[in-house]
């Protein structure tokens, strides 16, 4: 049984602080949004994480109507009903949370323009600071991506816990592209 869209579009707002980690050129690469507490985290659970994440919303700041429609477009077709209830006090957070007074998440990253480029000796030895923590390097090795995908995987692993600052995050994805690219 799959949970209604407007409780899961509600849970992403809901868990709401964006508290950011990871960061690419001084800014954020994608909100990291905190569960509420009480009520709203209850109503989240049940009817909205088992279908998506709820980092997605702190890229809203609307009011409670606009969200009860955002909530409506997005999970129209959903066979489990929320219940007014309890889409109430989703909206209620929603609006308290991302409301029209807030600040969105950006969307858009743009990427800092790469000066210096690094040796193979010196990718490698980041690669095995950063990355061995939680994997071997043949995933890395044998992996074959442009360097967009490759910033896209990095960023997601720094968001994960590897430790990149961001000129080191630019300059290997323009190694790792340049050495394990798609050769398009």
């Amino acid at each position: 049984m799959r949970p209604n869209g407007v409780v899961t579009a509600a849970i992403v707002v809901a868990l709401g602080s964006a508290a950011m980690s990871a960061q690419i050129g001084g800014r954020p690469t994608r909100p990291q949004v905190v569960p509420p507490k009480g009520p709203p985290r209850q109503v989240i659970f049940k009817y909205c994480t088992s279908c998506h994440g709820i980092d997605d919303y702190a890229y809203y700041a609307q009011d409670r109507s606009a969200w009860d429609g955002l909530l409506t477009t997005k999970h129209r077709g959903l066979d489990v009903p929320l219940p007014a209830s309890e889409r109430s006090i989703l909206l209620d957070w929603l609006a308290e949370r991302f409301g029209p007074n807030t600040k969105p998440f950006p969307r858009t990253y743009v990427a800092q323009e790469v000066t210096t480029f690094y040796s193979d000796a010196d990718a490698e030895a980041l690669l095995k600071r950063a990355c061995t923590s939680c994997h071997e390097l043949e995933k890395t090795n044998a992996a074959r991506f442009s360097p967009d995908k490759w910033r896209v995987v990095i960023v997601d692993m720094r968001e994960r816990g590897a430790t990149l600052e961001d000129e080191e995050l630019e300059r290997l994805v323009e190694w790792l592209g340049r050495t394990k690219g798609t050769n398009q």
